[in-house]
């Protein structure tokens, strides 16, 4: 079996129930496996390579060194790079797009753009703490331009090891309520995963123990008396046995009473 993937939306992994390289290989069956409060998971991370590729038919596996994806199996999306000048052919995001802002505890904050549909869901799949939706706009090129203009002073991406290291503290409010002073929100949104942390987690690559809940791709955890936090991603590409890790991990503070 091969952890191939993660939903950063619901809180899920997607597993592979083989890891046969061959190009002639039929796709494999792929198992969704959701990670919420109380469920206890018990793989054991082995060897880890590229996870290939997900479709509708199935799961292709690489035996590519490269991780979680290699070359020939990485995919950009090209949207995601755009600064309001299209990079495609033909610009195809002739849609409502919202440009909002996310705050990530204590006191990360960045500006982003999203299709205006789904504009709870992108800040739920980030993990944020906090949202406001800044604007609505026609189409995703002018969403890209303001967004450009707004990144000269606020970033546009947080790296999961910032949003990590918020686990289990409190959105900085006076900071927050002082950035927004500089706009006029159409809403604000306020988000609880129920985490129920009362300190850091530790850092770790696991995918052992007691499920307490997800925020974005940041999977929290207990095992053995500590409370891990996962970046999902970091599990992608590992086979898996189920018979849990026998591996020694570091212990937080209150793993010793």
């Amino acid at each position: 079996m091969q952890i191939v993937g993660y939903d950063a939306t619901d809180g899920g992994i997607l597993v592979s129930d083989g890891d046969d390289a061959l190009d002639d290989a039929p796709p494999r069956p792929v198992e969704y496996v959701p990670l919420d409060p109380g469920t206890d998971l018990t793989y054991r991370l082995d060897d880890r390579h590229c996870a290939g590729v997900v479709t509708d038919d199935g799961h292709r596996s690489c035996d590519d060194p490269d991780a979680p994806h290699c070359p020939a199996h990485t995919s950009t999306w090209v949207c995601a790079r755009c600064t309001g000048t299209c990079l495609k052919d033909e610009m195809d995001c002739f849609d409502d797009h919202a440009v909002y802002l996310a705050a990530f505890a204590p006191d990360t904050f960045k500006v982003g753009v999203t299709k205006a549909w789904r504009l709870e869901t992108r800040l739920r799949e980030q993990g944020a703490d906090r949202g406001a939706h800044l604007r609505t706009v026609s189409n995703g090129r002018i969403a890209r331009e303001i967004e450009a203009e707004l990144a000269a002073g606020i970033p546009d991406r947080v790296r999961a090891p910032t949003k990590r290291a918020g686990l289990g503290q409190s959105v900085d409010e006076a900071a927050w309520d002082d950035l927004l002073s500089g706009f006029d929100p159409r809403d604000r949104f306020a988000f609880d995963y129920g985490l129920d942390l009362s300190e850091r987690p530790v850092a770790e690559t696991v995918a052992t123990g007691r499920v307490r809940g997800t925020k974005g791709r940041l999977l929290v955890l207990d095992h053995a008396g500590s409370t891990y936090a996962v970046d999902l991603r970091d599990l992608v590409g590992y086979e898996v046995t189920p018979d849990g890790t026998d591996r020694r991990l570091q212990s937080s503070l209150g793993a010793f009473g």
